[in-house]
């Protein structure tokens, strides 16, 4: 048996393979829309990809099944309750996908979404242990997905939580212990709030050391898995709706154009959001007015789907030599409405200088003189703590104003006008995206805090009687 996990680092998403090395047949799950690895792949070993399957309806990335299967002629397949506008192979609770010996069965294992299934993997048919288990975003190394988040979507919460309940307590917990667990997403992923670093583990390790996997009521598993989940990201529904629908194939070269600063502004002038892919120094030290500040360094499809909408057109600032690799990213979520990158931008820079700006940072001691020489004064600013509600439980700055940052873009409105804003998350790189946000639309006088809440923790920490 062959059998590969592909892990992209800045969507936490793990994509199969699963071929038989005799027949040469192989299977992808899950795989993102940029599908040139597994291709590559099953060319070097000389695979024929039969078949693509997707556990579900994907919410936080725009799934490759159609790019794969104009590419190899695959097949699509879901779980039986899945409807789409491209032909699928519906996949029944129990089928058995043959390979040659290498066997795939499926196990319908609803809860995150209705259609949800899992994918058993048995390295020979007649093997009565199986392999492993690709169980999606049903369960996951440290938890299991969530079922809240497309609630919206024919079943409410509660409905899903049952659902996920019997897939997760009777169905998955079923299998013995040492059957492999293969997630399709891990830590930094919003399809669940503890997900573990580890890109694989074990039932049986599941069973001892995961939260929800552990015996208790069906009311007692809803009740934990739905609270305390993070924001998700304003993309998610897009993606989850697009996923069903015939799309245009990606294609990075027809949206990898470069533009002239005339042209460049243009676009901008025609509505465009102008996406900033350089570092915070980087931005705060000059960039063009009206600019959104998503640093490459990061979570960058996540956070622009944060901050952009996909119905917006973008054009990009990319760091020297990673324009294809940020479209990329960009198409990975579903996000192909990119007027192109800005050519040559420190040659742009010049030539429009006085479209350019600086950025606001303070740090922590130039904060503190602030708030502490205020008082109730409109002058003293107001701290907008833009990290996630389990990051705030650990601390916060007193008297902050607490709006995550997938909720900033449709809570703008919450935030006092007239007075100096300072922003800041955990580390300064959600901050800088925040403040850059604010200022497009329209605030005016906003500063992020360097080092975020770790740099504010560390000064109270030095600061405190007996600190060395």
């Amino acid at each position: 048996m062959f059998f590969a996990q592909y892990y992209l680092d800045c969507l936490s998403q793990a994509s199969y393979m699963i071929a038989d090395e005799n027949t040469g047949r192989a299977v992808v799950v899950d795989p993102r829309r940029d599908v040139s690895e597994y291709l590559a792949d099953a060319e070097a070993h000389g695979f024929t990809v039969e078949g693509v399957v997707n556990t579900h309806f994907h919410a936080d990335f725009l799934a490759g099944h159609l790019e794969m299967a104009d590419r190899t002629g695959a097949w699509i397949g879901y779980g039986w309750r899945a409807e789409a506008e491209y032909p699928i192979r519906k996949l029944a609770d129990g089928e058995r996908i043959s390979l040659g010996d290498v066997t795939l069965q499926i196990m319908e294992t609803p809860g995150h979404t209705p259609e949800s299934i899992s994918v058993v993997v048995y390295e020979s048919a007649d093997d009565t242990v199986p392999y492993g288990v690709l169980t999606g975003d049903a369960l996951f190394v440290g938890d299991v997905g969530r079922p809240d988040l497309l609630a919206s979507f024919g079943a409410t919460a509660d409905e899903l939580g049952s659902m996920l309940y019997d897939s997760v307590q009777h169905k998955l917990m079923g299998l013995p212990d040492q059957v492999r667990v293969f997630p399709a997403h891990g830590a930094g992923s919003a399809c669940g709030k503890n997900l573990s670093t580890e890109r694989q583990s074990t039932i049986g390790m599941q069973r001892l050391t995961n939260y929800a996997c552990r015996p208790m009521s069906e009311e007692r598993f809803v009740a934990l898995v739905t609270a305390g989940q993070p924001s998700a990201p304003g993309y998610f529904a897009y993606d989850a709706v697009l996923n069903r629908k015939e799309h245009d194939l990606f294609d990075v070269s027809g949206a990898a154009r470069p533009l002239s600063a005339r042209e460049f502004m243009e676009r901008r002038a025609a509505g465009a959001v102008v996406v900033d892919a350089r570092s915070p120094q980087d931005f705060a030290a000059g960039h063009l007015r009206g600019s959104v500040n998503v640093p490459a360094e990061g979570r960058f499809a996540e956070q622009v789907g944060t901050v952009v909408t996909p119905d917006e057109e973008v054009v990009v600032i990319a760091p020297q030599d990673r324009q294809a690799e940020i479209l990329t990213r960009l198409a990975r979520i579903g996000f192909d409405k990119v007027g192109g990158y800005l050519r040559e931008p420190e040659a742009a820079f010049l030539a429009l200088a006085d479209e350019m700006v600086q950025a606001s940072r303070l740090t922590v001691d130039e904060l503190r003189r602030l708030l502490d020489s205020g008082g109730d004064s409109d002058d003293t600013p107001l701290v907008l703590d833009v990290r996630g509600a389990g990051e705030r439980e650990g601390g916060f700055i007193e008297d902050s104003l607490h709006i995550p940052l997938p909720e900033l873009a449709r809570r703008i409105d919450e935030i006092p006008a007239g007075r100096p804003l300072v922003v800041h998350c955990a580390g300064g790189l959600r901050s800088s995206i925040a403040a850059s946000l604010l200022r497009r639309k329209g605030r005016t006088d906003v500063s992020d805090l360097l080092g975020g809440y770790g740099a504010w923790e560390a000064e109270l920490a030095s600061a405190a009687p007996g600190s060395v």
